[in-house]
């Protein structure tokens, strides 16, 4: 445990530190150094005052020893040997607190993302799962308080999606979704099923942080853009002008499709910005997956190809596969309530973490 103690001591002096800059009038001055050392000093303060905690639990304990060496008063004797159990039990749980804390920090993890949602398997079916599980991750936003943006859309004539592109922002968005990158498998009757047989369909999610000030450079020879109409709800909803656009990355493959905004200039700048987010990802994983067998955890890689996880509504079950969880409470996780799957893997992505670092 000492060389944890050493890095959490030069956390609190890190933490004193940044306290005494903020209150600096020429930081204050500087909006943006401010801000961003505001927020270093909210990730720094929970470790710190566990930290504390801590100290203030050894220190009990340490007058509780040095009192059952002195003492020859059996009640109090007594009395003292209750408190120090107690007090171990608190030493050992903030012990394993700042562990968790100390853990390397996904740099991404207080991120905005995009978050991507295709139907794959089933046809129709898997078209109208992606459309439940946009309503899932949906309802979870909003219990969250996250807003949720429909960035591009493809509906199918049945109400289904054949792909949806939402930007979801707010607090911690990408820390807490992350595991949700995948295949996704529905097990259900579906509605034009007249013999009453279970099918078994798939939609594929997949999320990448919003990075900030991307520094990529798309140039014109690797682009190709397609103008179209707009599509609406027919009638006097049809746009007359070709305000939709439709980038294509050639090098990658990447496809961006956006008539949400009232103009082609409007919709194209959306395009552009999203196409950068979507290429710098896509480079970035190619990297990523250079050294992505030495970092494996409990969850898994987050491969779309993986399938993830198991929607069985005739049971009423979920089942993640990564860290083999089943809950029969389906209902419940399809109205938002996704606490219940997201918490136990972020523990297991922890205690996996841990384990790496004690084995390392």
């Amino acid at each position: 445990m000492n060389d944890i103690f050493e890095r959490v001591q030069s956390l609190v002096d890190r933490y004193d530190e940044v306290n005494e800059l903020i209150s600096d009038p020429e930081i204050i001055a500087d909006t943006k150094r401010f801000l961003k050392l505001s927020k270093e000093e909210g990730q720094l303060r929970e470790t710190v005052e566990v930290y504390k905690k801590y100290e203030a639990v050894m220190h009990e304990i340490k007058g509780d020893k040095e009192l059952l060496a002195e003492t020859n008063d059996p009640e109090l004797e007594e009395m003292t040997k209750e408190e120090l159990k107690e007090l171990t039990e608190q030493q050992e749980s903030l012990e394993e607190e700042l562990k968790v804390l100390l853990l390397p920090k996904d740099p991404n993890d207080d991120k905005n993302i995009i978050m991507e949602i295709h139907g794959a398997a089933g046809g129709d079916e898997g078209a109208l799962f992606a459309a439940d599980l946009y309503d899932m991750y949906s309802r979870y936003a909003e219990r969250q308080k996250w807003q949720v943006e429909v960035i591009d859309e493809n509906r199918t004539e049945i109400g289904g999606y054949k792909e949806i592109v939402l930007m979801i922002t707010g607090e911690n968005v990408y820390s807490k979704l992350k595991f949700e990158n995948g295949a996704h498998r529905v097990q259900r009757v579906p509605e034009t099923e007249s013999a009453g047989r279970v099918h078994t369909s798939t939609a594929t999610v997949g999320v990448m942080p919003e990075y900030e000030d991307v520094d990529i450079e798309i140039e014109d020879k690797d682009l190709r853009v397609d103008v179209y109409r707009s599509s609406g709800a027919g009638g006097q909803h049809i746009n007359k002008t070709s305000s939709a656009v439709r980038m294509t990355h050639l090098p990658t493959g990447i496809v961006v499709a956006m008539q949400d905004q009232r103009s082609q200039q409007q919709n194209r700048a959306k395009a552009m910005e999203i196409l950068k987010q979507r290429v710098y990802d896509y480079y970035a994983s190619e990297n990523e997956a250079e050294y992505a067998e030495q970092r494996k955890t409990a969850v898994g890689t987050g491969d779309r190809s993986e399938r993830i996880r198991t929607y069985n509504y005739p049971q009423n079950r979920v089942t993640d596969h990564r860290i083999g969880l089943s809950l029969n409470k389906l209902d419940r996780i399809m109205n938002g309530e996704l606490a219940d799957v997201i918490d136990p893997l972020i523990i297991a992505d922890q205690a996996a973490k841990l384990e790496n670092m004690s084995q390392g």
